[in-house]
């Protein structure tokens, strides 16, 4: 991915500010998810307990950006933000939720800590 996924598809000055910015998002939180991989790798490879307990608490701290990122694109997103609430959070086949028709088969499954 690297350096390709940093490049712009179209001249930058045929695109709008909020196109721009939602490329530095997606950008970033690719750039993220990188880094939490990269941080795993390190620790399961680590010999040293306190070395790998930094090296963890290090790659947590790049899922909340990540999940900071992912929730800025969701707010100005009305169709990610739409997927998102229907397969985050929920229990059971994600792909049958795909599948589910709306009104048909099972009641949707509710938000885990719903109760």
């Amino acid at each position: 991915m690297g350096q390709a996924s940093n490049s712009l598809h179209e001249p930058a000055e045929a695109l709008s500010p909020e196109i721009i910015d939602r490329h530095r998002a997606v950008i970033s939180l690719i750039e993220e998810l990188e880094a939490v991989d990269w941080y795993a790798q390190r620790a399961s490879a680590c010999n040293d307990p306190e070395l790998r307990a930094i090296l963890e608490h290090n790659g947590d701290e790049e899922k909340e950006h990540a999940a900071m990122t992912l929730e800025w694109l969701r707010r100005r997103d009305p169709v990610l933000d739409k997927h998102l609430r229907k397969f985050l959070f929920r229990e059971g086949s994600i792909v049958q939720r795909e599948d589910r028709a709306p009104g048909q088969g099972q009641r949707a499954s509710k938000p885990r800590g719903d109760e």
